[in-house]
């Protein structure tokens, strides 16, 4: 049963992205809809965006850059690191866990130095390489996208997103531990 779950992971994480691709070009020919000229247009307000969303970017990284430089990072693995363990997540992705809400950028350093240290075959490194897709930097996401239309009250986002992320974190142990044997 395990290895034909693993089989059918392994046919979708082949195929998801190109079946993506094509499902969005085919639809939009169907329309009759010019997608290179749409997405040219797209990336265009993408730029006009980017551009409005500054301010907010240099806050976010300026409150992580605290939070990690104070110590609470520390901190706070050492107050969940039994509920870790008693999931089967190593120490070390931890914060991986508790940063990729936060930073992008901070998170993916972490999963690299996780898969320099451990090996991205390893599962520490399949564990941190699939926590890192699953979940998503929601903070940013509230600051970036809220800040550029001007929603300064986000009701149940905030919430809604670490729900998800603690949920992706949880998906991911599960699934990398039944792939993995483990």
């Amino acid at each position: 049963m395990i290895e034909v779950f693993r089989s059918v992971i392994n046919v979708i994480s082949v195929v998801a992205i190109p079946l993506f691709i094509l499902v969005f070009l085919g639809w939009g020919f169907a329309k009759k809809v010019k997608v290179y000229e749409v997405f040219v247009e797209g990336a265009k307000d993408g730029f006009t965006t980017a551009v409005k969303i500054i301010p907010y970017l240099v806050a976010m990284l300026f409150a992580i850059g605290i939070f990690r430089a104070s110590g609470a990072m520390d901190f706070v693995v050492a107050v969940f690191s039994p509920i870790t363990n008693l999931i089967g997540m190593p120490a070390d992705v931890l914060p991986l866990a508790l940063l990729r809400p936060l930073s992008g950028s901070g998170s993916m350093g972490l999963m690299t130095e996780l898969m320099k240290t451990h090996g991205p075959d390893s599962f520490t490194g399949i564990l941190a390489s699939t926590l890192y897709g699953s979940s998503e930097t929601t903070f940013y996401i509230l600051a970036v996208y809220f800040g550029s239309v001007g929603v300064y009250k986000t009701r149940h986002a905030l919430p809604a997103g670490l729900i998800a992320d603690l949920f992706g974190a949880l998906g991911a142990v599960l699934i990398v531990r039944i792939l993995m044997g483990v």
